[in-house]
């Protein structure tokens, strides 16, 4: 197997650190974004036909894109550690915290950098007034979070899961637009300093 990979962007790194939560280790393939290698003819007509990573391929030479459907096949594969949740319920509330963290941090965080950076001027349509808007509600979307982690240490209850790394990869992205962790938010200060000590953060 092989992982198309892009060192530096928010969705590699979440499947990275999922395989290192699972102790699977699979080949890199760099592409560079600012290249437009995941935009060349070879790429589209080969690897993702949408042009985006991560895409893992398959021995059989079949591809898999889209990050959180990666780690779904690595799940079923490997189901130890589960972090999909344990149970249904716990499977439905991972499910729901994964949905919430990327729409409501990791999106804000990926609208105000790609439309504000400079390293998006030649890759996205930008509306620079769409960027700022993101980037002036992620205070509240992490005051939000903050607010879920009062009365419990993961973002989907007791267990460490791909929620937690979901939220982890949007916190940590979001210093790209300048919004940091602070003491202002003290639960999400905890839990953001547990789930960095883990060594798959480094992944």
């Amino acid at each position: 197997m092989k992982l198309y990979d892009m060192k530096m962007a928010p969705n590699p790194r979440r499947v990275r650190v999922f395989l290192a939560e699972k102790g699977i280790d699979v080949e890199l393939v760099a592409v560079d974004i600012g290249k437009r290698e995941h935009k060349s003819d070879d790429y589209i007509a080969n690897i993702n036909n949408m042009g985006q990573v991560p895409t893992l391929e398959l021995d059989d030479g079949s591809h898999i894109s889209e990050s959180m459907a990666i780690c779904r096949y690595f799940e079923e594969i490997q189901p130890d550690p589960p972090l999909f949740g344990r149970d249904p319920v716990e499977k439905a509330q991972v499910e729901m915290w994964s949905r919430r963290v990327e729409f409501n941090i990791s999106g804000c965080v990926a609208a105000g950098f790609r439309h504000t950076s400079d390293f998006f001027k030649e890759l996205e349509d930008q509306v620079p007034a769409w960027g700022e808007l993101n980037k002036s509600k992620l205070p509240e979307r992490f005051a939000w979070l903050d607010q879920a982690l009062t009365d419990r240490e993961f973002i989907a209850g007791d267990n460490y899961s791909v929620a937690d790394i979901t939220a982890m990869i949007g916190v940590d992205f979001a210093r790209v637009v300048g919004m940091k962790v602070s003491d202002e938010w003290p639960n999400l200060a905890r839990w953001h300093g547990v789930v960095s000590a883990r060594p798959s953060a480094k992944a």
